[in-house]
Parts: structure tokens; sequence; C-alpha cells
């Protein structure tokens, strides 16, 4: 991916890196070699999931198919990309960045990559 992909001050390299667990991403100028921003889930903390609705418990709680439908809204390691997503935009606002071309780091745009890209975008970054 580095060789398509390279970051500038201008225009820095969203670099992530998807643990089994975790997510990191960095904002990267690859002309100096230097780390702008950086925000993991490690750091981060997430807010709490409220408890399934009533409505829910009176119905069963099932979908169709007969399986029970899922009390919360996504998983947390889904919401841990998303946050740091979030994080990741924040900062760059914070650094006068607002465009970053996005290094998906050999990983599938997918899932939780995909998520954290997508939070990025919401809150202002253009990736």
């Amino acid at each position: 991916m580095r060789r398509k992909v390279a970051g500038t001050p201008d225009v820095p390299r969203l670099a992530v890196y998807r643990s089994l667990n975790h997510i990191y991403a960095q904002l990267i100028d690859d002309e100096a070699g230097r780390t702008l921003a950086s925000a993991s889930s490690l750091r981060l903390e997430l807010p709490t999931i409220e408890p399934a609705a009533k409505a829910d418990e009176q119905e069963g709680g099932k979908k169709k198919g007969g399986k029970k439908k899922d009390a919360r809204p996504a998983s947390l390691k889904f919401r841990r990309s998303i946050a740091v997503g979030e994080r990741i935009a924040e900062l760059a606002k914070e650094k006068g960045i607002s465009k970053a071309c996005f290094d998906r780091g050999g990983y599938l745009y997918h899932g939780r990559v995909a998520a954290l890209a997508e939070a990025a975008r919401k809150n202002g970054l253009e990736i």
C-alpha cells in the first residue's frame, strides 16, 4: 500500500492498524517521517450501552427466524473503531488538517476499518 499512498504535511496518511481486540490510527507525514496525531482504542472510554427497551422484552425479543434479537446496537470492537475514528478527526482539526489519504494497512475495507474511516468522515476529515 505504501507504494501507492504517501502522506505529505498538507495531506497526511491516515494509517490504520487492527489487532484482535483494539484498533489504532495515525496521521503520518511521510516526507518528514513524523506522526502528526494518533488515537487508539486503548485510551478511549466508551459510553455505556443502555439495556434493551421493555417493548422488546414484551414481544419476546425474537426476530422472524426465531433467533433472539441482539440487545446491543454494535459489538464492542465496532464501537471502539467508531470512537477512534471520531477522535482522530478531532485531533486532525486541532492540528489544522482537513484532508488525509487513507491507508488501510492491507486490511479489507470492511467492518472495523470501514467504520473508523466513516466516523472520521462524519466528523469532518476528508478521506
